[in-house]
């Protein structure tokens, strides 16, 4: 390894902002075993189905209707 490196001409990432975040979610068991049965389906993590669900979600401004009883 190298005493000094020369970071002058360097760039930031232009990707950085498009980076996940990690958090912690608490979410039912059933729901859960859902996304992992659809994400076995589908071929794809379930993790990855559920943040897809989400954005789509956030994307398309779906409201959510809740009536307490």
């Amino acid at each position: 390894m190298r005493d000094h490196y020369d970071f002058s001409n360097s760039v930031k990432n232009p990707y950085a902002k498009k980076l996940k975040k990690q958090v912690t979610i608490r979410l039912d068991e059933d729901t859960v075993e859902y996304f992992k049965a659809l994400a076995d389906d589908k071929g794809i993590p379930y993790q990855s189905l559920i943040n897809l669900y989400l954005r789509d979600c956030a994307q398309s401004h779906r409201d959510l209707k809740v009536e307490w009883q």
